[in-house]
């Protein structure tokens, strides 16, 4: 049982933690009572001093005796508070990866600018997806940071440079933009207060994907971490360029659907931002398979792999000035009319350029396998057996295969991908994963059409999945990646 007591003495000689808070609030914690006669009560107290901590404080039981108060108010006499300390406060995220439909390489390596705008998919959080929670406290010495519950560095560079823009953004925000906000916010979930921005805070991210395999694990987790460092700190408005300072490819993950990542003219980098194409719904028929080759770590990392390529490859220059803008123009425009055919030729034309800019590089870069240009020969074959463009291919950085078709045809290809890359036995029952999809074996007729061998054991799984939202606040308890001391665990 609890009430809240408005007339209560503290001794604050016993208190130093919390010198200098003003009327604090007190919870009364009532157990024990006898007819009304007896009650054990502890109090609990907390309030903001003036530097923004918000402290804790309890004290030992206390037996009262006498007819309980009828009313809110009780006049305890004085308490002396056991123990005080900083409440930290939490904020937990998901996002979901994207995969990359345009790519490019970048103008301006300290603020992340890309040498042309581009366009990606984001990826439904069912099936693929980042969590991040973070935790500030006044009690923190310094940053930390957990990835998949291993400790990481928080020197990385571009990690610095987004807690940097997201703490400067936090301090220029109005006082009474903040009061207001904090009002609000509250009233819905304690848990979820402003953190001032000379806090120090604990990060904790993972991924149910492979991390550096070629699946934007970096898009991902940097667009997750921007957000949520967002809500803890109270920034708001338009987000995906703090996202950009982590990854180039955060800042279209900030979005759902369709999004492209601009360009932009300005030095300074403030109108190279993510834009909405199209929300998710918009296209509720497309569908991906992610036909996942490796799960290791690349050799050559994308942004290690697209600095040599700027640095030395001639034909990544034609590209980006010649190539992309009418590509991309023309990409929108079949987004928009739901004209698969002609989005998914200029995916799988853009996909390979990629790659052949990965060749003109020198040294040149190899992310495909034999496995992966086997895929993309199976989508060909098939196609033309169809005598129409049924599905489509891109590759980012790695080996791993981004497969595009429509509902319509989805169990048909799972089941010819299935069958031509059949899995090992052991393997089978976890080898479709992801969106509940049925799978058609291809007809003897098609198998002959196609003229193409088996490949035993070449994937590790398939996963099925389709467009998402952008980012989304977890509000379950049962998520939190640190506990209440900020550390790994629930």
């Amino acid at each position: 049982m609890t009430h809240w007591a408005n007339e209560v003495t503290v001794d604050r000689g016993d208190c130093g933690a919390i010198t200098g808070i003003q009327t604090p609030r007190i919870q009364i914690h009532k157990r024990g009572t006898d007819c009304g006669r007896r009650t054990e009560v502890k109090l609990v107290i907390t309030n903001e001093d003036n530097r923004g901590n918000i402290w804790l404080g309890e004290t030992q039981p206390k037996l009262i005796t006498g007819r309980r108060s009828r009313g809110p108010a009780m006049q305890l006499g004085d308490w002396a508070i056991e123990q005080a300390h900083p409440s930290p406060r939490y904020i937990w995220e998901e996002v979901n990866k994207k995969i990359a439909l345009h790519k490019g390489g970048k103008r301006d390596e300290e603020l992340i600018l890309p040498l042309n705008s581009s366009l990606s998919i984001s990826l439904h959080q069912d099936q693929l997806k980042s969590t991040t929670t973070a935790v500030a406290s006044p009690a923190f010495s310094e940053d930390k940071l957990w990835l998949n519950g291993q400790e990481k560095s928080v020197q990385e560079s571009r990690l610095q440079a987004l807690l940097h823009e997201v703490r400067r953004r936090a301090a220029k925000r109005p006082l009474e933009d903040v009061q207001r906000e904090e009002e609000v916010v509250e009233s819905v979930n304690s848990e979820h207060r402003l953190a001032p921005p000379s806090w120090h805070v604990h990060i904790s991210s993972k991924n149910n994907f492979p991390t550096g395999a070629g699946l934007a694990s970096s898009a991902s987790g940097y667009a997750c971490l921007a957000f949520t460092l967002a809500q803890l700190f109270g920034v708001r408005g338009e987000l995906s360029g703090i996202a950009r300072r982590g990854s180039g490819s955060a800042c279209r993950s900030m979005y759902g659907g369709v999004v492209r990542w601009t360009h932009g003219e300005q030095a300074d980098g403030a109108d190279s931002i993510a834009v909405q194409v199209i929300p998710e719904s918009y296209w509720p028929e497309l569908r991906v398979f992610i036909l996942v080759v490796s799960d290791l770590q690349k050799a050559v990392s994308s942004s290690e792999g697209m600095r040599r390529s700027v640095a030395t490859s001639r034909l990544l220059q034609h590209r980006a000035t010649v190539l992309v803008p009418e590509l991309l123009r023309k990409a929108e425009a079949a987004v928009k009319a739901h004209d698969f055919p002609a989005f998914s030729q200029l995916a799988m034309c853009d996909s390979n350029q990629l790659h052949a800019i990965c060749l003109d590089t020198h040294p040149p870069i190899f992310y495909l396998n034999d496995t992966s240009r086997q895929i993309m020969r199976l989508v060909h074959a098939y196609n033309q057996a169809c005598a129409e463009i049924r599905a489509g291919y891109t590759f980012d950085a790695g080996p791993n295969a981004f497969v595009l078709t429509t509902a319509r045809d989805a169990s048909k290809l799972l089941g010819l991908i299935a069958h031509f890359f059949p899995p090992q036995t052991s393997n089978s029952k976890r080898y479709i994963r992801g969106l509940p999809l049925t799978t058609d074996p291809p007809s003897l007729e098609l198998q002959c059409a196609l003229g193409f061998e088996p490949q035993p054991n070449a994937l590790h799984y398939i996963l099925c999945t389709r467009p998402g939202p952008g980012p989304q606040c977890i509000f379950d308890n049962e998520a939190h990646l640190l506990n209440i001391d900020g550390l790994p665990g629930n």
